[in-house]
């Protein structure tokens, strides 16, 4: 189990908070990610009982990489018509999921207890999605959601792209004996609630390439970090445009003044 870095949740008064905070809603589908032994599924199919409207039930489609977890899963679910198991990556399968499995009529949402070592590229891959859900409930590393959900003045790289298409909130701390086996941190329950309308004039590639740049040496100004992007000349006016100056440091940032940095530098991803 461990090569996978899986760390099961075990206390039921957490895994009941986490579905209620994902609060399944009629007709909705729950993308639940690494649902391991299914303590977390079992807790979502009573809550999706519970917001059942007649024929509009909500379904659970939860992927599981491990093969011998999922074939256990299987047999525990076999006769819940709302569960389906899939067996699999979900940094592999979520675009094939969000894509041709939900329909885009079809709200959905995202819920599970990640991997600590998935966590960027899980972000990464849910950002990318243009079929995104409406929310996303993780149980992450304490520090990793810290930094998430940081502002100005101490603005980070994975606040920064995360935040352009959602608003994250931590929602509770988990302590490491609520897992089993414990890990060598404390977690905590994010809540990513995705944005109705993102930034219209600057795509993800361009925000995201800007970003990169900004926070390739955090400790500089933005001037010298954004040197190598565009002429000088053209970062101080889109310093000024953006309402920042030369001097600050990346971490001084607003999600608005990156976005408008970007715009003002680049029409088409560099």
């Amino acid at each position: 189990m461990q090569k996978l870095g899986q760390h099961f949740l075990k206390d039921a008064s957490v895994l009941r908070a986490i579905a209620d905070a994902i609060s399944p809603r009629p007709g909705e589908i729950i993308v639940e990610i690494g649902p391991g032994h299914g303590e977390l599924t079992k807790e979502l199919v009573l809550a999706c009982g519970a917001s059942d409207v007649g024929e509009q039930q909500c379904r659970i489609i939860a992927i599981e990489k491990d093969a011998r977890l999922g074939e256990l899963l299987q047999k525990t679910f076999l006769d819940d018509p709302k569960v389906n198991i899939v067996h699999g990556d979900a940094l592999n399968l979520l675009e094939e999921i969000a894509t041709d499995t939900i329909p885009k009529s079809t709200p959905y949402a995202v819920v599970g207890n990640i991997p600590y070592y998935i966590t960027g590229r899980l972000l990464r891959v849910l950002g990318e999605l243009e079929h995104k859900p409406s929310r996303i409930v993780l149980t992450i590393q304490k520090e990793v959601a810290e930094r998430i959900v940081a502002e100005p003045p101490c603005m980070n790289r994975l606040a920064a792209i995360v935040q352009f298409w959602a608003e994250p909130r931590i929602l509770h701390i988990v302590p490491r004996s609520a897992f089993r086996p414990e890990p060598d941190v404390d977690s905590a329950v994010i809540l990513l609630s995705v944005k109705n309308s993102i930034p219209e004039t600057v795509g993800f590639p361009i925000y995201t390439a800007i970003v990169r740049k900004l926070f390739a040496q955090p400790r500089k100004t933005i001037l010298n970090n954004l040197r190598t992007a565009a002429p000088i000349e053209d970062v101080e006016r889109a310093l000024r445009t953006a309402g920042s100056v030369p001097q600050q440091r990346p971490q001084d940032l607003s999600i608005q003044a990156i976005a408008t940095i970007a715009e003002f530098l680049f029409k088409t991803p560099p």
